[in-house]
């Protein structure tokens, strides 16, 4: 039995504004397949989807998908299956799946897919939950079988970044080789290795060799659990004990003066003056 999806307040963004400003470049273009009249407008569509999910203005040949376009181009499948079927892709994982975060995949997903960023991080939480229980491509099924994904683009037209406005498109932010994925690349490679090892191996950069310091001295410190310290309550207790202690009175004014009395001594020997022979 698979986990509901959490609940999250969606946030006002301009793609759930009703907009009344004039078509310009921003506008974005609508390709519908059941508009497609020749095999130039099926090619539009197709590329079109390319550039959606894939995030790439020029599709690589090993990128494309020939199976789907030919089920696309009889008419075997509408649109909403073949942007499924480029979402379960090996093209699609290997690209951003395998090199993302699963929060930060949850967002370009969402651009992908639904045409808008995630509403927060709630929003974020509740779909990583749907990616850990049922895998990826469940959660491609989730995203494209949803309610929103039916309303705004049904099955015949190739999702589209919802009112853009006052922000680059989604499709021209990079979607792999983030911050995280660099941290996951340096940990691999220098892992259990010293600054010494990595100076001396002579295969690596002045760069490398840098970029080996910071990941080193993090891997060691995640290893360290110091104690807590209250401070707040440290004070507490060292102003308690302050209040608690009697001081003595060591001021002269209230004291006995003590008294020397004389002591008789006892010599060795009984000293006479006057006495003395030289």
């Amino acid at each position: 039995m698979s986990i509901p999806l959490l609940e999250y307040a969606p946030t006002t963004q301009n793609q759930r504004v009703d907009g009344y400003e004039i078509a310009n470049e921003d506008t974005p273009t609508i390709y519908r397949l059941a508009n497609a009249t020749s095999s130039e407008d099926i090619d539009a569509v197709i590329w079109a989807s390319y550039r959606q999910i894939f995030s790439e203005h020029l599709i690589l040949a090993s990128y494309r998908q020939t199976g789907l376009e030919s089920q696309l181009r009889n008419r075997a499948i509408n649109v909403r299956e073949f942007i499924r079927g480029l979402g379960k892709s090996e093209v699609f994982r290997s690209q951003i799946v395998d090199t993302n975060s699963n929060y930060r995949l949850v967002n370009i997903s969402l651009q992908r897919f639904l045409g808008r960023s995630s509403y927060s991080k709630d929003e974020e939480i509740a779909w990583s939950i749907v990616i850990s229980t049922q895998g990826y491509h469940g959660f491609v099924d989730a995203l494209v079988d949803s309610d929103e994904y039916l309303e705004n683009f049904g099955d015949d037209i190739v999702p589209f970044q919802r009112r853009r406005f006052g922000d680059r498109p989604f499709n021209l932010v990079n979607p792999r080789y983030n911050q995280y994925w660099r941290d996951v690349q340096a940990m691999r490679q220098y892992s259990g290795r010293s600054f010494y090892s990595i100076r001396t191996s002579g295969q690596l950069t002045t760069a490398d060799i840098r970029r080996a310091i910071p990941a080193n001295f993090f891997a060691m410190a995640g290893t360290i659990i110091t104690n807590e310290q209250n401070y707040q309550r440290s004070l507490a207790t060292a102003q308690s004990y302050v209040n608690s202690v009697a001081i003595p009175d060591t001021s002269r004014d209230n004291q006995e003066q003590p008294t020397v009395k004389p002591v008789a001594v006892s010599l060795p020997y009984r000293y006479i003056p006057g006495t003395q022979t030289y």
